[in-house]
């Protein structure tokens, strides 16, 4: 079992708890919406170009709206399913380099959205490969910074994410890092640097 798999699974259990209507850290997105969001990116190849091309986007919705329509437990079943058999996300790299990351935020996104939560404990597999995925995507996710970052974990392995002045460092595991990284507000960091590059860097858009 890879990572990606293990947190597809514990977010379809997670969806089966909560419900379609739980609250996520996506927008005004619920349970439902991430779920709908996350069949059309693997089942509906002809469909998912909305989710990064803004011109395609009133198709993804349409589309992304009938599958939130469906019944909650067949929805959640296509998720715990994964991809048809000729998506290219069948594919086991693939699916570890991409999906890894994806189901990874998407969990927390869903655990972290109601108002009592706490980081999981570490786990030195999941922590490898979110370390990995960050030395892949940190420099896309931070491309907005005024200031250098610097990503370094408790243990000492650091990663440059954005060169430039005024750099601040900010310290966390591996998980917490990408949730930063991503944009997410309810991640556990710390930010060492000049008051104003903090603020700078707390500003920035981070994420696609």
């Amino acid at each position: 079992m890879t990572v990606a798999k293990d947190e597809r699974r514990a977010l379809c259990d997670l969806f089966d708890k909560v419900g379609p209507d739980a609250p996520t850290l996506c927008g005004d997105w619920t349970a439902r919406d991430l779920a709908a969001h996350l069949v059309v990116r693997e089942r509906r190849l002809d469909a998912a170009g909305g989710i990064a091309v803004k011109a395609l986007a009133g198709y993804t919705r349409r589309v992304q709206d009938g599958y939130a329509a469906r019944p909650w437990s067949e929805l959640v079943g296509l998720v715990r399913e994964g991809p048809t058999l000729l998506s290219p996300f069948r594919i086991g790299f693939v699916d570890d380099m991409v999906n890894t990351v994806e189901y990874f935020v998407h969990h927390e996104d869903v655990r972290r959205a109601g108002a009592e939560w706490s980081p999981r404990p570490a786990d030195a597999r999941r922590d490898s490969a979110l370390w990995t995925a960050l030395g892949r995507t940190a420099s896309l996710m931070f491309r907005r910074s005024p200031v250098g970052v610097l990503l370094r974990t408790p243990d000492g392995a650091e990663r440059t994410a954005r060169s430039g002045p005024d750099r601040v460092v900010v310290t966390g595991a591996p998980g917490e890092l990408l949730l930063f990284a991503f944009g997410r507000d309810r991640s556990e960091v710390e930010l060492a640097g000049g008051d104003g590059a903090v603020a700078a860097l707390r500003a920035t858009s981070r994420g696609m």
